[in-house]
């Protein structure tokens, strides 16, 4: 779990995803399309991915990917994302993470 902290806040938004995900590529596509540039980590390429990916499990993530983190707090997964950008609470909240600058 340290390990998915320390990654967590290496970046204003992060991403666990994995490559061959659709809604990872969902989420990767939105934020892409406000003009935020993730560290976004493919747990299907990188070495023990796999124990990220239960990292992400007990931290409630189900499924476990994408597992998105704002300012280093943990956000949820695409239904969470996409329900912050629908009552229009996700951008004042990446503006406040400093991936926005708009």
């Amino acid at each position: 779990m340290d390990r998915v902290t320390k990654m967590a806040s290496e970046r204003p938004v992060v991403i666990f995803s994995k490559s061959s995900c659709c809604m990872c590529y969902t989420i990767k596509s939105l934020f892409g399309d406000f003009g935020v540039n993730p560290a976004v980590h493919e747990l299907d390429e990188i070495p023990r991915g796999r124990d990220i990916e239960q990292a992400l499990s007990r931290l409630g993530c189900n499924p476990a990917v994408p597992a998105i983190f704002i300012g280093g707090e943990f956000v949820g997964g695409t239904n969470e994302v996409m329900t912050l950008h629908l009552n229009r609470s996700l951008i004042p909240m990446l503006k406040k993470a400093g991936a926005l600058w708009l």
